[in-house]
C-alpha cells in the first residue's frame, strides 16, 4: 500500500514538472497557488509568535513579519540588489513612497522595510484570512478608498500618530498595484500628509518585473529585483498650495530611475 502511493506520488510529481516544462500557463498558476499558499501558512504561524512575543496589534510584530517574508525569496530563486538604505536613517518620522507592481511586492517591502515603519493599506485586505491577520497584527493603517471624507479623516489621524510615535509609513501613490514597467500618475495622498506633519518624503523604486514576471503573458521565473532608496526629499515650509509640484517632482524623479533600474530608456 505504501509503495503504491509512493509511486502515485512520484507520477503526479513529474506530471507536474512536465506540465510547468511545456505550459507557461501551468507553470504559472502553480506558482502562484504556491504563493498564496505559502502567505497563508507563513501569516498562521508569524500571527502566533506576534501573539505570545508582542502580545497583540503593534508595529514591533513587523520585525517578525520581516523575518518570515524574507525567506520567501529562496522559495522563487528571487534575488535583490538594495542601494541607498542609509537614507532611511533621518531623524524623526518619514513617508516612504514606492512603485506597486504586484503580489509579489511584499517581498521587496519586507527586504528593506526600515524599523517602525507601518504602512497604510486598502480596507479590504482585513478580510484575507492569516493574512489579513497579521497585517492588523503588525499595524498597517486601512483606509477605505471608496470613501474620500473617510480616507481623509484616517490620514489626518495617521499624521498625528506619526509625529507622536516617531513613525515611518509607507505608501503606494499610485493607488493600485501597476505591472505595466511604468508608473501611474501619483495620488497626491501621502504628499498632503507629508506636508501636514512637515515630514520628509523617501522615494524607494523597485525595477520592473516585467522580464520575470507578467500575469498578462503567464509569465512567472526567477529573477533579480533592484531597488534604490532615494536620498530624502524635505518638506519643511512648504504648504498644501505646494502639494501639486511636490508629487510631480517625485513622480518624475522615481520614473527616471524606475527607467534606468530597469534598463529602459527614458
Amino acid at each position: 500500500m505504501e509503495l503504491g502511493w509512493l509511486v502515485c506520488g512520484t507520477a503526479v510529481l513529474l506530471l507536474l514538472h512536465v506540465l510547468m516544462e511545456l505550459s507557461p500557463a501551468v507553470n504559472f498558476a502553480l506558482r502562484i497557488g504556491f504563493y498564496c499558499l505559502l502567505c497563508l501558512v507563513s501569516s498562521a504561524l508569524a500571527a502566533a509568535a506576534c501573539l505570545v512575543i508582542n502580545g497583540g496589534r503593534t508595529v514591533k510584530n513587523m520585525r517578525i513579519i520581516k523575518a518570515v517574508v524574507k525567506t520567501f525569496k529562496y522559495f522563487f530563486g528571487l534575488r535583490f540588489e538594495v542601494k541607498g538604505l542609509e537614507n532611511f536613517e533621518v531623524e524623526g518620522p518619514a513617508i516612504i513612497v514606492s512603485n506597486h507592481q504586484s503580489i509579489l511586492d511584499m517581498m521587496g517591502l519586507m527586504e528593506i522595510l526600515p524599523d517602525n515603519c507601518v504602512q497604510v493599506g486598502k480596507k479590504e485586505l482585513m478580510y484575507t484570512g492569516t493574512v489579513g491577520l497579521i497585517i492588523y497584527l503588525g499595524g498597517v493603517i486601512f483606509i477605505n478608498r471608496k470613501s474620500t471624507s473617510s480616507a481623509k479623516m484616517v490620514m489626518a489621524e495617521v499624521a498625528k500618530t506619526m509625529t507622536t510615535e516617531n513613525l515611518k509609513v509607507w505608501v503606494y501613490p499610485e493607488g493600485t498595484r501597476n505591472c505595466t514597467g511604468d508608473l501611474l500618475p501619483f495620488k497626491k495622498g501621502a504628499f498632503h500628509l507629508a506636508v501636514q506633519a512637515q515630514v520628509p518624503i523617501i522615494p524607494v523604486v523597485y525595477s520592473s518585473f516585467t522580464a520575470f514576471y507578467n500575469p498578462k503573458t503567464k509569465l512567472f521565473t526567477s529573477g533579480k529585483i533592484k531597488v534604490e532608496v532615494l536620498p530624502p526629499v524635505e518638506t519643511k515650509g512648504l504648504t498644501s498650495n505646494d502639494v501639486t509640484d511636490l508629487t510631480d517632482r517625485c513622480f518624475h524623479t522615481m520614473r527616471e530611475t524606475l527607467f534606468r533600474l530597469s534598463g529602459r530608456p527614458s
